[in-house]
């Protein structure tokens, strides 16, 4: 694993790991997958991981008027991945489908007749896919793995294809965009890989009492239910979290660990 600033770059073997050893409180039901268009295969040089990731979010921070990079993840083409925005945080990826979605974007034009996908970012790609289908408990499908050409982006409702949309996350992306494309081409080896991981069977998801959204600027996860326990981490406005259990006012938003909320900062969802 190497680090610089807030981005971290990982083998998959480290990223596999990482997501084990980790814990998230965000509710994810979606996974989309995007191209950069520029940068490109051509700016990467193999060891300019960073300097591409810096260059990404002052595009996004200067141009696009957001508080950072939009992406949760982004994958390079000698096969390694950089976990960029915390995917505790809601990405800046897809309208309409950031709340619950985790935001991967794929170095590269894969549009046809732009960049060719070298094997181990095919590889990668198709592993990051599997790898967040199994932390997060879902099963391999074009309702949680999409990609940015299936959403308007006037409305940010998903239409498939038609509409407003880019051709993200490439016309020849794993032969195509499409949703048809999709399901031939591409999710079927993501559905292997998760296979692999899983024996064929994702691991059953904790029961959910309800969900909500974090009503507050920042809203402190504490180890228990008060303000006196320590903080574990914070939350930002508008993420989406599973409720697991309530007491005393406070929610505990994990499924097995004790990370808990005040229930006054947040709001139902839906």
């Amino acid at each position: 694993m190497q680090k610089k600033g807030k981005f971290f770059l990982f083998t998959i073997a480290e990223f596999d790991q990482w997501l084990l050893d980790t814990r998230f409180s965000r509710s994810i039901r979606l996974v989309q997958n995007h191209h950069t268009y520029q940068p490109g295969y051509v700016q990467f040089t193999g060891n300019n991981h960073f300097t591409l990731l810096e260059g990404m979010e002052h595009f996004h921070m200067a141009e696009r008027g957001f508080a950072e990079i939009a992406q949760n993840l982004t994958s390079f083409p000698d096969g390694t991945v950089a976990v960029c925005r915390a995917l505790d945080k809601v990405p800046a990826g897809i309208k309409g489908a950031n709340q619950e979605g985790i935001c991967l974007e794929n170095l590269g034009n894969f549009d046809t007749g732009g960049d060719t996908m070298a094997p181990a970012h095919r590889d990668a790609i198709v592993r990051i896919n599997a790898l967040l289908c199994r932390e997060f408990h879902l099963v391999p499908s074009s309702d949680s793995i999409v990609y940015h050409h299936w959403y308007d982006l006037n409305s940010g409702k998903r239409t498939d294809g038609t509409g407003m949309t880019k051709s993200c996350p490439g016309s020849a992306f794993f032969g195509g965009n499409t949703v048809a494309a999709a399901r031939s081409g591409f999710i079927p080896l993501v559905a292997e890989a998760w296979a692999e991981l899983t024996g064929g069977a994702p691991s059953a998801p904790p029961a959910i009492l309800r969900t909500a959204v974090v009503n507050a600027s920042s809203l402190n996860v504490r180890r228990g239910q008060g303000a006196a326990y320590p903080i574990v981490k914070s939350l930002g406005r508008g993420v989406k979290v599973n409720i697991y259990a309530t007491a005393n006012g406070w929610c505990r938003i994990h499924p097995s660990e004790q990370q808990w909320v005040a229930e006054r900062y947040l709001k139902k969802s839906g």
